[in-house]
């Protein structure tokens, strides 16, 4: 990179454009938010944060990503950001972002500035962020409680409850300000747990270039070839989609293995008769997609190989077909649990029976992960699991992943030949009213499809 100079070039009056491909979601998406979450706080305030600016070492920077609860509420993608959304008066949303400037945008590219955040993401009224300990006193008065995520960070902490003192001090004027902090994650996060029309797109555009992403590898793996190469296949087909980036650190894991559930070095070289377990899912939007395929590198599935991955798409049908309004996750669990217990007292690798086996837990040492996780626009995204003291029931609008797996590892004592087999069948499931949709079910799945799809 180059070192930091002094050249630098006037603005003009070129307005900096929004730099995060939004596909479908409009301002007016982001400004339909905050208003809901106005309604849900009042009488309030909330304030948020933009993810800070992380060194990779010296003074080179990872890249940059947003805190995804301050692009929900705000489609603006850049760092040094504050929004503040109050009930009490005018102005109701506020943001806090850097200004303008010539010789930082010819390094690092345009900013909105202040007259842009007013202009492009909805702020009813936007400030520089060097005035935050000004402003943030001002605009808190009046509001008895004030929503924001503390505890997460000293720095932001001192700053936010500098500016309550300040209020606090001021009694005797008879000044209301925030006598309470709440979590964010009541209002925020229930609300990112539905998902509306224009973020289903988004995540269909994610899962449509996964699904491209993992049909290249089937399409291309060789024994022979490293991990890594189907890892930058990956990314490259990613970006080549539009994806910003993967949704999280793609998974391949060969022979051995694809019984790490977080095999993220991918450095080993594929070997004749290995399967290849792959997990990987682009981000395109802001929104994530997460999916899961296992096939043979050699193109075919070896009996015993085959045998665990029919059970795990069996366990899956299953965990989905329990997929619908009025269930929860801990259903969908058991569901892929009962089949993937059966199936393994039938291949041999646990005794029976089945009863006793679920009691004992008898599959922990071959199955030993949860089968759902929210997604969105994080990959493990956020809302309550539990709800009004047990877990909670899915609504139309959520969605999920289905993932159950099977990893004997080398040195089980089964069978030899099905020491080293890791199987992980995932998908990314949409809750409708009439039950659910598998968002990504074109990805070859079956035995059939997938060993079509890695024909020679």
């Amino acid at each position: 990179m180059e070192a930091l100079g002094q050249t630098s070039i006037p603005l003009g009056d070129t307005p900096a454009e929004p730099m995060v491909n939004t596909g479908d979601m409009s301002k007016d998406e982001f400004v339909a938010r905050q208003n809901r979450v106005l309604e849900s706080i009042h009488p309030g305030a909330l304030l948020v944060f933009s993810a800070p600016v992380a060194l990779r070492n010296n003074d080179v920077e990872h890249e940059y990503r947003q805190d995804s609860d301050f692009y929900y509420l705000t489609g603006f993608d850049e760092p040094e950001s504050v929004l503040l959304l109050r009930s009490a008066g005018q102005p109701r949303s506020v943001l806090f972002v850097r200004l303008r400037d010539p010789e930082r945008e010819t390094w690092d590219g345009p900013r909105a500035g202040v007259e842009g955040a007013v202009r492009d993401f909805g702020a009813e009224q936007a400030f520089s962020i060097a005035e935050l300990d000004v402003k943030l006193p001002e605009l808190l008065r009046d509001e008895p409680r004030l929503f924001y995520a503390l505890g997460r960070d000293g720095a932001r902490d001192a700053r936010v409850l500098r500016a309550i003192q300040q209020l606090r001090q001021q009694t005797r004027k008879a000044v209301v300000f925030p006598t309470s902090i709440a979590e964010t994650d009541g209002v925020l996060h229930e609300m990112r747990l539905l998902k509306s029309a224009s973020e289903l797109s988004l995540m269909r555009r994610a899962v449509e270039i996964t699904d491209a992403g993992h049909r290249e590898l089937m399409r291309v793996t060789r024994p022979g070839m490293y991990e890594y190469e189907l890892e930058a296949l990956l990314r490259r087909t990613f970006r080549a989609g539009g994806s910003e980036r993967p949704a999280y650190s793609p998974i391949v894991g060969s022979g051995p293995n694809a019984t790490i559930l977080h095999h993220r070095r991918n450095d080993r070289r594929i070997q004749d008769g290995d399967l290849v377990l792959v997990d990987a899912g682009c981000e395109y939007g802001y929104y994530a997609s997460d999916v899961t395929r296992t096939y043979p590198a050699s193109g075919r599935f070896s009996p015993a190989q085959a045998s665990v991955y029919e059970l795990v798409l069996k366990s899956q049908y299953a965990a989905i077909e329990k997929t619908r309004p009025g269930a929860t996750l801990e259903q969908i669990h058991e569901a892929a649990l009962e089949v993937i217990t059966a199936g393994l007292i039938e291949l041999g690798l646990i005794e029976g029976p089945l009863e006793a086996a679920l009691k004992e837990q008898r599959y922990k040492p071959y199955f030993m992960h949860r089968t759902s996780h929210w997604l969105g626009m994080d990959v493990h995204d956020v809302g309550r699991y539990y709800k009004d003291g047990g877990p909670r029931l899915l609504e139309p609008g959520m969605v999920l992943t289905v993932e159950p797996g099977v990893y004997v590892s080398e040195s089980a004592a089964v069978d030899p030949k099905f020491r080293g087999i890791g199987v992980r069948i995932e998908d990314d499931v949409l809750v409708t009213a009439e039950g659910s949709v598998v968002m990504s079910d074109a990805i070859p799945k079956t035995l059939e499809e997938v060993e079509a799809a890695c024909a020679r």
